[in-house]
């Protein structure tokens, strides 16, 4: 039986070729390129890995701040949700907004820049 590899072992493979091939051997503005190249495949990877969980989670959350019908995507939601800012109907006394807010961008976050100071745990 021949097992196809999976998406994210397609970009590790890319990634490791980028990193331990192509980038040592390249200067300047190519270097660059590549380590960009590199950080992408790193979001795309992430985004396969986590994003549709995020997803699920945030529509729940808003479901339940906007106490809107389940048949509503995700995008629409969204798009509530400012609207509803905009027109002060919703504020930060909201019960759930703030904590939606706050899990919402340190999702996106863990998928974009997942070493962002902010992201780690406060030691106190």
């Amino acid at each position: 039986m021949h097992d196809t590899p999976s998406t994210t072992e397609l970009i590790d493979a890319v990634q490791r070729y980028l990193n331990d091939v192509a980038r040592p051997g390249l200067t300047g503005h190519a270097a660059f390129s590549a380590l960009v190249a590199s950080n992408v495949l790193a979001i795309v990877k992430r985004e396969i890995e986590l994003g549709a969980q995020q997803r699920t989670d945030e529509k729940s959350r808003l479901l339940s701040i906007l106490s809107a019908d389940d048949s509503e995507e995700l995008q629409s939601l969204n798009h509530q949700l400012c609207e509803k800012l905009r027109a002060g109907e919703l504020t930060v006394d909201t019960p759930g907004l703030l904590e939606h807010l706050k899990t919402t961008t340190i999702s996106q976050l863990s998928v974009d820049q997942p070493k962002y100071s902010g992201l780690k745990p406060s030691e106190d």
